[in-house]
Order: C-alpha cells, then sequence, then structure tokens
C-alpha cells in the first residue's frame, strides 16, 4: 500500500487495479449506524452499568452477568460487520476504545475488591499509555490507524475471561509456591481461582503485542520516511 493510499483510507489495490470492496476490513466505510456499531456502543454502555453495580453491591450477580454479556459481545460486533461488510473507520477505532474500557472497569472492580493484586492494573494502564504514546507518534506518518493483530485480541478474551471468571467467585485453585513474594496470587502461596492464570498469559500477550505494535509502526514509519525521501528526490531532478 502506497503512502497516498495510506492517507486516504483506501484499501489494497488488487487484480486489475481495483481496491478492496467498501466495507471489508482493507477498505472501511464511513458508515456510522450499522448494527456492530450499535453492539459496540451497547457493549460501552454495559461496561459503564458494571462499573456503577459491582463497587457499590447492589446487585453483585446482575452486575457480573451484565460484564459476562458485554465481554461475549466483543467477537459479535466485529464477526458481524466482517460478515454483513459494514466494516467501518468508526468501528475500527471505537471498538480498542471500549474493550480497553472493558478491561479496566473488570480489573477495577477486581482490585477493590481485592481479588486481584494492584499491579495488574499498573501494568495494563502503563501499556496503554505507551500505545497512546506510539499512536500519537505515528499520526506524524500516516493518519490510518493500525489494523488490529489476532494477538491482541487472543490477549484481550483471556483478560476477559479471566476477570469473568475471577468475577464469578470459581473455586481456588491450590497454590504452586514457585515465588515467595506477596503480590503473585497462585504462584506464591495464596490459592486463586483458574481466571488468574488466564490473566497471567493475557497479561504477557499483552505487553508482548504492545512491543509487536510499536515494532511494526516503527516500520511504518521507515517506508513512509523511505517514500517521502524517494518524492523529494522525484521533485527535484
Amino acid at each position: 500500500m502506497t503512502h497516498d493510499e495510506m492517507e486516504q483510507g483506501k484499501g489494497p489495490v488488487g487484480e486489475g487495479g481495483v481496491t478492496a470492496e467498501v466495507g471489508t476490513p482493507d477498505n472501511p466505510s464511513q458508515q456510522v449506524l450499522t448494527l456492530a456499531n450499535v453492539i459496540t456502543v451497547t457493549r460501552l454502555v454495559l461496561t459503564f452499568v458494571f462499573l456503577y453495580l459491582f463497587p457499590l453491591d447492589i446487585n453483585r450477580t446482575a452486575a457480573v452477568a451484565i460484564y459476562i454479556v458485554a465481554a461475549i459481545t466483543d467477537w459479535l460486533d466485529g464477526n458481524i460487520a466482517r460478515a454483513t461488510k459494514t466494516v467501518s473507520w468508526f468501528g475500527k477505532l471505537l471498538d480498542p476504545i471500549v474493550d480497553r474500557a472493558l478491561i479496566f472497569t473488570g480489573v477495577l472492580a477486581l482490585v477493590i475488591h481485592g481479588d486481584v493484586p494492584l499491579w495488574v492494573l499498573i501494568v495494563l494502564a502503563l501499556r496503554d499509555l505507551w500505545l497512546a504514546i506510539g499512536v500519537e507518534y505515528l499520526k506524524c506518518f500516516t493518519s490510518r490507524p493500525m489494523d488490529v493483530m489476532f494477538t491482541g485480541k487472543l490477549a484481550t478474551a483471556l483478560l476477559m475471561t479471566g476477570f469473568s471468571l475471577l468475577l464469578i467467585g470459581t473455586p481456588d485453585l491450590p497454590a504452586l509456591g514457585i515465588v515467595d513474594v506477596p503480590f503473585l496470587p497462585l504462584l506464591n502461596d495464596t490459592p486463586a481461582g483458574i481466571g488468574m492464570v488466564l490473566v497471567y498469559v493475557g497479561l504477557v500477550l499483552s505487553v508482548t503485542v504492545a512491543c509487536l505494535y510499536w515494532h511494526k509502526g516503527l516500520g511504518i514509519k521507515a517506508r513512509v520516511l523511505a517514500e517521502r525521501a524517494r518524492e523529494g528526490e522525484g521533485e527535484r531532478s
């Protein structure tokens, strides 16, 4: 894809010079009111409803059910958008924001209730801050948002599933006792639910994906700068 195509939001050119069909992942549309986007916005609303209900212990069962429904719909909007060819720039921008909001509300509720250590929230916050800095920096070279990696979606799914299981309160697994630090439940001598295993794996993947996004972003920067240099040489010749 050329720099101009990236700036204009066009999809890659296929055989015969035809761009990807509008509404596909390679060529998102400008639509806002689509079924997929409605689901995404609904998930955001459910996230804030959960954040209101759970910490206040108004109705923990209802709050957890709302969180789980919101987490399950994470895969639904993307699949619907691709199946109906209604992938949009609005959805591509909003979906990861809603995902992060859902993750943060889940971990915040668990930290408040002492079910996960505070460092989990800190790591996720620093990871997202690092990515936000990268996104702003990349805007100097292209206006096209970076495509979501499958590994990133997997990390999000593991974290959401882990938080959901911890919110439900599944039976604890026996402590492994392989470390002697107080802030690593299950790995130390403190039992924890199976959701904690998924949280650990999701955290490792999440940080790894952040590094991959930065590597990919630096590659885009290098290509854009090289193309600009070639354009400058062509203008001078």
